[in-house]
């Protein structure tokens, strides 16, 4: 298991990026948030085995089909947080 700090800049608000997001998440058994950020970023806390974390950096650089990634910036953390799912939070 893992922790992983991601920044997603570029158009990412307002494309459905959360809760696509939280689908994928769902499906590969991550869990942690996602939420927007004042500067129009997407934040995003995970929490996950190797392959499972890697789609879901696979899916952060494309997003849903409206988004625009311009960046992703990645974080690893060695401390995890012990997360029981995945939510979509509001704006941070």
């Amino acid at each position: 298991m893992k922790h992983l700090n991601i920044k997603v800049r570029g158009k990412v608000q307002g494309v459905y990026f959360r809760i696509s997001t939280k689908a994928v998440a769902d499906q590969l058994g991550i869990k942690g948030f996602v939420l927007n950020c004042e500067d129009k970023s997407v934040y995003i806390e995970a929490e996950g085995d190797d392959f499972a974390l890697e789609s879901l950096l696979d899916f952060c650089h494309e997003g849903p089909e409206k988004a625009e990634v311009e960046s992703v910036e990645i974080e690893e953390t060695s401390e995890l947080k012990g997360f029981t799912n995945f939510e979509v939070n509001q704006t941070h």
